[in-house]
């Protein structure tokens, strides 16, 4: 039953679940956790890329990527797109679904909360100052933080002095908590684009009471800004022969 595409979409899922649920926790009204902040927002997220990854493993994902980004500074360096749409595809799908699921944990929580771009916080990221260049430049390096690090972590000179084998995911899981902690202040750093555009979509579809706008004139930002930060890691982990 265990399968390659199975282990994206369901490691996807539990990602957005966790993550956007601490999100959820944090901003929504009357949650016991309201209000307690970046901190315990970038932690949740933390934890949740291990228990994301650790899921996709055990459902049959052995490469875990949660992320088109990854899937794609992957293929650039190993010169194989073979992955990137099926991989894309069902890193959609369980974010979508995991969105879904954080809307009816927090079902009653909706109604109590008045500001509407609270709520799409709890599924989509937005700038805190709203500027096109600024805003894309942020998503490009923090993704190329991202997969640039990944790909040392996982690389051989690291594998042959450096951690023993299972502590990958609590690695990555740091990673991203050192990237929300240092340079998730500008843009709530999507750094992935199935992270931020499949809840942007179940914002849209869902019912979610009093939600507004889906910002749609954002949501290319962590679309294409993680997308080039990922190739640009790739391609160099290429050029300079890390494997």
């Amino acid at each position: 039953m265990t399968s390659p595409l199975l282990g994206e979409f369901l490691g996807t899922m539990i990602l957005i679940l966790l993550g956007n649920g601490v999100v959820a926790g944090v901003l929504l009204k009357r949650s016991k956790a309201e209000g307690s902040g970046w901190i315990v927002i970038t932690a949740g997220w933390a934890f949740a890329v291990m228990a994301g990854v650790f899921t996709a493993i055990a459902c049959g994902s052995s490469d875990a990527h949660l992320n088109p980004a990854v899937t794609l500074g992957f293929a650039a360096r190993a010169g194989d797109f073979s992955k990137v749409a099926p991989y894309l595809v069902a890193q959609l799908l369980g974010a979508i679904a995991g969105a879904a699921l954080v809307w009816v944990h927090y079902l009653p929580h909706w109604k109590e909360t008045p500001d509407a771009s609270l709520k799409r916080a709890c599924f989509c990221t937005a700038p805190a100052i709203r500027q096109l260049v600024p805003n894309l430049l942020s998503e490009v390096i923090g993704t190329f933080v991202l997969v640039f690090v990944v790909g040392a972590i996982f690389s051989k000179a690291v594998a042959a002095t450096g951690p023993a084998a299972g502590l990958g995911a609590y690695l990555v899981g740091s990673l991203v908590w050192g990237i929300g902690l240092s340079l998730g202040g500008t843009t709530g750093y999507a750094i992935n684009p199935a992270r931020d555009l499949g809840p942007r979509i179940a914002h849209a579809l869902l019912p979610v009471a009093g939600k507004g706008s889906s910002d749609w004139d954002y949501a290319s930002i962590p679309i294409v800004g993680p997308l080039v930060g990922g190739a640009l890691a790739g391609w160099l982990l290429r050029i300079i022969g890390v494997q």
